[in-house]
């Protein structure tokens, strides 16, 4: 068994396809990159995600170029490391972004790895994809709104029509050009009210 295993993956690298494997590879490798390295990274400084979304592209790339040597279909494969990602980081706490970039990869290593086509047809669905990210990740189609959380003691402002009264105390208090104003709660034993401020950049 272990001598036929590193036959067959002596093959995958010595066979006429090990050519299209390497650039399969390269375009995988490039595409994750430049998605991670240039559009997810300069927005939400994670490290820890940089690190997991480039290791989980390249090893779903590899296991599904193998399980393809199998004849395991790609909606087998998707499947099969769709349920497995959402089951590995359900209980670490991922946000609908970083869910959605873990997504991301997980697809471009997939499609690159088993997709149909020309090496140029699979570079192009990966700009493609990497393009479109960077348009909705960009103030290009639409403004990003940012949001704070903060305690605020002045509740007599927070009643109705003294919303400009608030919006322009809390604009001089914090420096942020705010867009819109929602009231969590409010404790009235302690005179305080939990708001959530929403502003552009």
């Amino acid at each position: 068994m272990f001598i036929d295993n590193l036959s067959f993956q002596s093959a995958l690298f010595t066979d006429k396809h090990s050519i299209e494997f390497l650039i399969r590879l390269a375009i995988n490798l490039v595409s994750c990159l430049v998605l991670i390295r240039f559009i997810y990274y300069p927005i939400y400084r994670n490290r820890e995600y940089f690190f997991t979304f480039i290791i989980f592209n390249l090893l779903i790339f590899l296991i599904t170029i193998l399980l393809n040597k199998v004849e395991m279909s790609m909606g087998a494969a998707f499947g099969l490391f769709a349920v497995f990602s959402m089951l590995r980081y359900r209980t670490e706490g991922l946000s609908m972004k970083d869910m959605t970039y873990l997504f991301l990869v997980i697809a471009m290593g997939l499609v690159t790895a088993v997709g149909a086509g020309q090496w140029w047809e699979i570079a192009l669905l990966n700009t493609i994809i990497i393009g479109i990210t960077y348009l909705l990740e960009s103030n290009l189609l639409m403004k990003k709104e940012h949001s704070k959380i903060i305690q605020y003691e002045n509740i007599e402002l927070i009643k109705p029509g003294r919303q400009d009264e608030l919006k322009m105390d809390l604009e001089s208090r914090t420096g942020l050009k705010i867009n819109r104003i929602d009231i969590n709660s409010i404790d009235f034993l302690k005179d305080t009210a939990l708001i959530t401020v929403h502003y552009h950049d």
